[in-house]
């Protein structure tokens, strides 16, 4: 197996509305791919998000809402956040820096933002390559991304068509006859990553094509490359848990995981009490006969109880906490419990769940101890508003004493 990665030099400064495809194949021809002649069926032309941005229309004036601001606009979802540096998750469903705002390689004082939709871009210059250049090729969009485990950057990518972006190898065999349980190849990341040898950023190469790559399984979108939500171990950091936890305004469907909501409550737990007591006590609801229970007795309790039952229905389980019923005098248990809960809330969260507590629902629980409420806990809802961090100056929630 051999595979070539070619350059493509000779294309002019891209403007809003050039046909990219046609750029492409037209520097091919004009001698662009050096020995490269022509184009041909199996290839992969590879090209940067910098000039698809640009052929549509994607690069915008830093001012005067500064880049901190554009920032804002693209970002969903915040995931990380050190000084000037954000990480975020783009409504495409990428984490990347500063939700893929850049200045690099465009005029001063300008901006580019992602493609609006890199699958359709791709599809659009595979389509324009297919008519100007008549070869069946394989088209993909890239960025240049850090890694949150290493050092560096690397080309990925964003955008693809004509080219399987994933080959599912599970079910097959390596080289010594074991089965393969996981291997999942993100192969439009490979043909990506390949391509940024001869694509540099200072080279003024934006395209290059990846010959000979072996291209077997189904055509997908880059989209498929995205990890769900739900498989995500990473999610978040842990001060971004702690900013984006929001009580939840409704439960999506689906069951929990107990093992899940058992390691959050491990988790909670083994922060100790000062004093080394455990003031507190929990019950939990699983089954749908007890979580109807639940709900039921707080619909017979009537007013602020009874509306806490509808916005705490759909949870998957209902967690009661209690604290030990002493002296009006003796408000640590009460203190500890309510920590406890705050700790659980922020553990619950971080496993992915959405959490709901509705605070001195349960009135008094059996031998002398002393609910504190109801928790709901359910599958997070599809999220469809964009992330947004409320804006406040911090020094001011702190008095500072003399």
């Amino acid at each position: 197996m051999r595979v070539e990665l070619v350059p493509i030099h000779g294309i002019p400064e891209v403007r809003r509305g050039d046909d990219l495809g046609r750029l492409i194949a037209d520097a091919v021809r004009r001698g662009g791919g050096g020995a490269l002649a022509r184009l041909e069926d199996g290839d992969v032309v590879v090209v940067t998000q910098k000039v698809v941005s640009k052929a549509e229309g994607r690069v915008v004036p830093e001012q005067p809402e500064g880049k901190a601001g554009w920032v804002a606009r693209e970002t969903r979802r915040g995931v990380a956040r050190r000084g000037e540096l954000v990480i975020s998750e783009t409504r495409h469903g990428f984490v990347c820096a500063n939700a893929g705002v850049d200045a690099s390689n465009v005029g001063h004082g300008w901006l580019s933002l992602l493609p609006d939709d890199p699958d359709a871009s791709a599809e659009r210059i595979r389509r324009a390559l297919a008519s100007a250049a008549g070869a069946a090729v394989g088209v993909v969009v890239t960025d240049t991304f850090g890694r949150a485990w290493r050092t560096g950057l690397v080309d990925v990518a964003i955008g693809c068509a004509g080219v399987p972006s994933v080959v599912d190898l599970r079910g097959s065999k390596d080289a010594t006859g074991r089965v393969l349980d996981v291997t999942v190849v993100a192969l439009a990341d490979q043909l990506a990553a390949a391509s940024g040898l001869v694509m540099g950023k200072a080279d003024g190469v934006p395209a290059a094509v990846v010959r000979g790559a072996r291209l077997e399984g189904p055509v997908e979108p880059a989209s498929a490359l995205l990890r769900p939500p739900e498989e995500d171990l990473f999610r978040e950091t842990p001060l971004q848990a702690v900013r984006s936890a929001r009580p939840a305004s409704g439960f999506g469907p689906g069951e929990i995981s107990r093992e899940a909501v058992l390691e959050a409550v491990a988790a909670a737990r083994s922060v100790p009490e000062p004093d080394g007591s455990r003031p507190w006590s929990l019950a939990a609801a699983w089954s749908e006969a007890a979580r109807r229970r639940v709900l039921g007795d707080l619909v017979r309790g009537g007013g602020p109880a009874a509306e806490a039952a509808g916005r705490l229905s759909g949870a998957g389980c209902f967690i009661l906490p209690a604290a030990r019923a002493v002296d009006e005098d003796d408000r640590a248990p009460l203190l500890a419990g309510g920590a406890f809960v705050q700790r659980l809330l922020l553990a619950l969260h971080a496993q992915g769940f959405a959490c709901r507590w509705e605070a001195q629902l349960a009135g008094p629980a059996e031998g002398g101890w002393l609910g504190l409420g109801v928790l709901g806990v359910g599958a997070r809802m599809p999220a469809t508003d964009p992330f947004a961090e409320p804006l406040f100056d911090p020094a001011s929630s702190l008095r500072e004493l003399d």
